[in-house]
């Protein structure tokens, strides 16, 4: 049993990355309109379509997926589509660029949930599931808090990114 909580620690380490890391644009709005040049429907775009739209439909179809591949396997390639995408997005050049990557971001988060539930189901017979199901979910939770306050140091810490923030 050790072992089962220790993938669901995994899980929600994972679960408070991927909810970092999707919200972390909403923080730096201003300086990557500024260095990409772009409008605040492009913002808007970047912030929602890119990603929610993308993260939905990823998510259903990827729901199906799960029940006929190694989830171990899809949950491993979905980290590493969206922390390659999430790297793109730091390279990012333009607003297409940022676009895809955002897209990519999405569909690869979209696997976290899928696959979490369905392996948490898998390690806990039903009487035990819901503390390791609100482990998982504390990721979420967490996750908006430290996102926030790690963007804000990251933001402190790197004076060009700061000084950014001001210009319009």
């Amino acid at each position: 049993m050790l072992g089962a909580w220790c993938i669901v620690v995994l899980l929600c380490l994972a679960q408070i990355i991927s909810t970092m890391d999707r919200g972390m644009l909403s923080l730096v709005v201003d300086p990557v309109r500024h260095d990409l040049s772009i409008t605040d429907m492009q913002i808007a775009l970047l912030q929602g379509v890119a990603f929610s739209v993308f993260y939905v439909l990823a998510g259903v179809a990827l729901g199906l997926v799960t029940d006929v591949v190694s989830r171990k396997w899809l949950l491993i390639a979905g980290i590493s589509v969206w922390s390659a995408a999430t790297l793109a997005t730091g390279l990012a050049e333009n607003f297409t660029q940022m676009f895809v990557a955002r897209l990519l971001i999405g569909t690869g988060e979209a696997v976290m949930a899928p696959c979490a539930i369905t392996l948490i189901a898998d390690l806990f017979p039903a009487k035990r599931r819901g503390k390791a199901m609100a482990l998982y979910m504390f990721g979420s939770m967490i996750a908006f808090g430290l996102g926030t306050l790690l963007t804000g140091y990251v933001l402190e810490a790197a004076p060009e990114v700061r000084s950014m923030r001001w210009v319009a």
